[in-house]
């Protein structure tokens, strides 16, 4: 299994909201990503992966743990290029669990072993990979 890290706006779609679509057994289309890495990432994804749903720019934290329910395909909210073909791709989520507590960013960089965590590296990536440690300890520093 792969660890990932997805960010959203809250005030767009927030954790809460992902939570009443599961509960209803629906899935998220994660759509609307414009990044070639971040889309990259989401085609390296397994069905099973967990990610951190973490809320950008209002709260700037991680609130829950989601997970993949369907492999890349293209993203609705896409557009096609000059050849016909498919450029964005997404993957489809369901949510697994809040976390008891939320972990902010600033929390996240006044940790030293989570200096090397693509959301701190690469802050502007919006689906970016976790390792395995890194998983563990933001999962304990979020209660889990």
């Amino acid at each position: 299994m792969a660890y990932w890290l997805m960010k959203s706006e809250p005030d767009v779609f927030s954790f809460e909201d992902l939570v009443r679509k599961t509960e209803k057994g629906e899935a998220e289309e994660w759509h609307g990503v414009r990044n070639y890495a971040a889309r990259n990432n989401m085609k390296a994804m397994a069905i099973g992966d967990e990610a951190f749903f973490y809320h950008s720019n209002i709260g700037k934290e991680i609130v829950g743990i989601m997970k993949i329910v369907a492999l890349a395909h293209p993203d609705s909210t896409g557009e096609l290029n000059a050849k016909g073909e498919v450029v964005w791709e997404c993957v489809d989520v369901q949510s697994v669990k809040p976390f008891p507590r939320a972990v902010t960013l600033a929390e996240i960089k006044a940790t030293p072993e989570l200096s090397e965590l693509e959301l701190v590296k690469l802050s502007r990536l919006s689906v970016s990979k976790v390792s395995e440690a890194e998983w563990k300890l933001l999962c304990k520093m979020g209660g889990l």
